[in-house]
């Protein structure tokens, strides 16, 4: 019985990138059980991930919740194509979208820059601060360090200095980490996307 439950969990983990290009903008489903999008396609230095991640991570620690979304080209924003860099009506659009589950701080990073909503919502403090950040670029690895540093940005305009811990743990202690939290959001996921299907807003051209 173990074992059959781990093949269908296995199978759903598997289906997911396809399920969400297949179904509106793949960030929107995406992010219902994980904190960062990144473009599937797309080689980006892993320590850079990481680096993002263990900031977000320490945001969260000291009461600065947010996603990210990573998006490289108008292939990542499947149906929502039209809104490529446009980084900041995607942020509402996006932010809209995840709303009914998730209602915090939502960046999102394009190659001409950066957006941010909260609810869909726009704020105008934290978006000022964006605009002062030079331009990702098209690279991956460097929209993703870009994000890193807006994150640290933004949780300053807060009040939050975020630090990352020296050492971080063991790579072991890293791989259970992340494969526990993909098991437990897998199935959050799945049922989400079904529920969602009929509920997602038109993005404006």
């Amino acid at each position: 019985m173990v074992r059959y439950t781990a093949l269908i969990v296995a199978v759903a983990a598997l289906s997911l990138p396809a399920a969400a290009y297949a179904n509106g903008d793949p960030a929107s489903d995406y992010l219902l059980g994980q904190s960062v999008f990144l473009p599937f396609n797309t080689k980006i230095d892993s320590g850079v991930v990481k680096r993002l991640s263990a900031v977000i991570s320490e945001a969260d620690k000291v009461g600065f919740k947010i996603k990210v979304a990573v998006i490289g080209t108008p292939y990542d924003l499947g149906t929502a194509f039209s809104l490529y860099r446009k980084p900041q009506r995607y942020a509402e659009f996006l932010g809209l979208e995840l709303s009914f589950v998730y209602r915090d701080r939502l960046l999102v990073v394009m190659p001409n820059g950066f957006g941010y909503s909260v609810k869909g919502e726009p704020v105008p403090r934290f978006s000022s601060v964006l605009k002062r950040l030079p331009e990702p670029g098209r690279d991956a690895t460097k929209e993703v360090t870009a994000a890193t540093t807006a994150v640290r940005r933004l949780a300053a305009v807060d009040g939050h200095r975020i630090v990352l811990p020296k050492g971080g743990g063991s790579e072991a202690r890293d791989r259970i980490t992340i494969a526990a939290a993909a098991t437990a959001g897998i199935a959050l996921i799945a049922a989400l996307i079904l529920y969602r299907r009929g509920r997602r807003p038109t993005p404006e051209a």
